[in-house]
C-alpha cells in the first residue's frame, strides 16, 4: 500500500517538474536566444565523441549508451549554468539581488542579508566561509564605502583574527557584477578550518546586527521600500 501510494506522488509530481523546466527554458530562452542550439550542440558532440571511441574500439553498442548518458548529462550542466546566468543578468540592479546569489553560494558558507543599510537602500550583506568574512555591498559604489569601512571596523573588535574581505556588486570598474560574484568568492583563498567557521558565527551571531530586528523579504528587495526611522545612518 505505501509504495503504491509512494508511486502515485512521484507520477502526481512529475508534470510538475516537466512544467518548471519548461518555464526556465522559456526564461533562459529570452535572456539567451541561442540556449537551445547550445544545448543540442553539447548533446550531440558528447555523444557523437563517444559512439566514434566505440567503433574504433569494437564496442558502439557500450560507448553509444555511456555516450548517451552522458550528453544528457551535459545537457543539463550547461543548460543549469547558463538559466543561472540568466536569472542573475535579470536581477542586475535590483535591491537585495546579491543576497539572493549569496544565499545559493553552496555549502560551507553562511549569510546574513542586510547588517547595514542607509536612507538611499545601499546594502551590505555578510557571509562567511573558509575564506573568513566578506562582505557584499550593492548601491552607489561612493556611498557602500562609508558603510563597508564602518563594518571593518566593527569586525576588528570582535572577530579580529579572521581575515576580512570585501566586494561592491556593481556593472562600473572596480565592481564585480552579480553573475560574477559566486565565482569571485569561491576563489578567494581558503585559511580558516571548519570549526573556526562555526566559531567565528557564533561570534557573530552574539555580537547581533544592526538589522536583525527589520523584517526584510527574501531575494531582491520591492522597489520604493524605505528604511524606517532610527534606522543606521551612512557616516
Amino acid at each position: 500500500m505505501a509504495r503504491k501510494e509512494s508511486t502515485a506522488a512521484d507520477t502526481a509530481a512529475e508534470p510538475g517538474r516537466l512544467k518548471q523546466i519548461a518555464l526556465t527554458y522559456k526564461m533562459t530562452r529570452r535572456a539567451d536566444s541561442k540556449i537551445g542550439l547550445i544545448i543540442a550542440a553539447v548533446g550531440i558532440v558528447t555523444f557523437g565523441v563517444f559512439l566514434a571511441i566505440g567503433f574504433l574500439i569494437g564496442h558502439p553498442v557500450y560507448l553509444g549508451i555511456l555516450g548517451f548518458l552522458l550528453a544528457f548529462l551535459a545537457m543539463a550542466i550547461v543548460f543549469g549554468r547558463r538559466a543561472e546566468r540568466a536569472a542573475f543578468g535579470q536581477m542586475e540592479g535590483q535591491p537585495g539581488a546579491a543576497a539572493a546569489v549569496l544565499d545559493k553560494i553552496g555549502r560551507g558558507w553562511t549569510t546574513t542579508p542586510a547588517i547595514a543599510m542607509n536612507r538611499s537602500q545601499d546594502v551590505v550583506h555578510r557571509t562567511v566561509g573558509k575564506a573568513g568574512i566578506v562582505l557584499v555591498a550593492e548601491g552607489n559604489p561612493n556611498r557602500v564605502k562609508g558603510l563597508l569601512a564602518a563594518e571593518k571596523k566593527k569586525m576588528a573588535r570582535i572577530v579580529a583574527d579572521v581575515p576580512v574581505h570585501d566586494v561592491i556588486v556593481g556593472t562600473t570598474e572596480g565592481t564585480v557584477s552579480l553573475k560574477k560574484l559566486r565565482t569571485t568568492l569561491l576563489k578567494l583563498p581558503r585559511v580558516l578550518t571548519g570549526p573556526q567557521v562555526t566559531a567565528t558565527n557564533d561570534r557573530l551571531r552574539a555580537m547581533g546586527d544592526l538589522m536583525s530586528n527589520m523584517p526584510l523579504p527574501k531575494g531582491p528587495m520591492p522597489k520604493g521600500m524605505r528604511m524606517p526611522r532610527g534606522g543606521p545612518k551612512t557616516k
